[in-house]
C-alpha cells in the first residue's frame, strides 16, 4: 500500500473530491493547513501596518491505496486541482509499511 498526500488550493477541494469519487476512491483524510512554497505569500495592510503573509491556506488530502489505484488517484487529483497558475499544489507518494485496522487489530493487505 502507498499513501498519496496532496496539498491543494482550498477552493479546489470539491472538484478534487468529485474526481476521486468518480474513480471510486472514497476513503480520505482532509486537513486545513498553512504552508509556504514557491508562491511566497503576499503583502497586506492591516490597521495601517504592512504585514507580509508567507503562510498561505492550503488543504492536505491523504489517501491510503493499493498500488494499482495510485496512478488513477494522482490523475484524479490533478484534474480536480489544476488551474494552471502557481500555487496549484503538490503530490507526494510514500510507502505505507504497515496498516492495521484498530477495531479488529488485523493488518490490511488490500482494500
Amino acid at each position: 500500500m502507498k499513501i498519496v498526500v496532496a496539498y491543494i488550493r482550498p477552493e479546489r477541494l470539491q472538484s478534487v473530491k468529485a474526481e476521486l469519487f468518480n474513480e471510486g476512491i472514497y476513503g480520505m483524510s482532509v486537513t486545513n493547513i498553512l504552508g509556504a512554497g514557491r508562491q511566497k505569500g503576499y503583502t497586506e495592510m492591516y490597521r495601517g501596518v504592512t504585514t507580509q503573509v508567507t503562510l498561505l491556506k492550503k488543504i492536505r488530502i491523504e489517501l491510503c491505496l493499493d498500488e494499482p489505484k495510485i496512478d488513477t488517484a494522482i490523475q484524479a487529483v490533478i484534474r480536480g486541482a489544476k488551474t494552471g497558475h502557481e500555487g496549484d499544489g503538490i503530490i507526494y507518494v510514500v510507502n505505507a509499511e504497515q496498516t492495521i485496522r484498530i477495531r479488529t487489530e488485523t493488518p490490511l493487505s488490500s482494500r
